[in-house]
């Protein structure tokens, strides 16, 4: 009987062990860490597809968008951070790419506003949300930054300042990562929890 408890003792520290492995394995997976950054192919507004195997070798940044959205209105209408920060890294082999995955866009008002502020680069169409859901986007905006190596190196919100309402002690993460990335640096906050209104999803 004695023998019968500490076998069935063994076995269930043992099945504890390996449940606690898995769970450290996914949580590195949710950080980010060592994480390949799904492709896909897209059709800009002016219906010119654009692919992320076009961009090997660079640094790309996914901004997940919505024009409706006031959180993102306020990025493109009061500090302009988005077109400031892609006009910023431009010369330094960085890709901006713009995603909308909401379910009722048109490419007609992507190809508006990209007009009204003179973006220099695409607002794609996923309006099926394929991509979105691949990159679990939840938010707009919601920013991921992919290195050279096609890893996903940052996944979170653009800054700790919703609406601009922080006003001290902000900061723009995804510049910090930029600026890291560019001088051949490590991110050092490579997650945060993004913030805005929800992707409006197809079901």
């Amino acid at each position: 009987m004695k023998k019968t408890i500490l076998t069935m003792l063994a076995a269930l520290a043992v099945s504890v062990l390996a449940v606690g492995v898995c769970h450290c394995k996914e949580k590195e997976g949710e950080s980010g860490e060592d994480v390949k950054a799904p492709q896909f192919t897209l059709k800009n507004y002016d219906g010119k597809e654009v692919s992320l195997s076009d961009c090997a070798g660079k640094i790309v940044v996914l901004e997940w968008f919505n024009y409706e959205c006031p959180f993102v209105v306020y990025h493109y209408e009061k500090p302009k951070t988005m077109a400031s920060l892609a006009a910023k890294y431009k010369d330094k082999d960085v890709v901006w790419l713009a995603v909308n995955s909401t379910k009722h866009l048109t490419t007609e008002k992507n190809k508006a506003f990209a007009e009204e502020h003179k973006l220099g680069y695409p607002i794609l169409d996923d309006r099926a949300g394929k991509v979105g859901r691949a990159y679990s986007a939840k938010t707009t905006p919601h920013m991921f930054i992919i290195d050279t190596e096609g890893k996903i190196v940052y996944d979170g919100a653009i800054d700790n300042s919703p609406m601009g309402r922080k006003k001290e002690d902000a900061v723009d993460y995804v510049d910090t990562a930029l600026a890291a990335l560019t001088a051949g640096k490590a991110v050092s906050t490579a997650k945060t929890k993004p913030y805005g209104c929800s992707v409006k999803y197809a079901r």
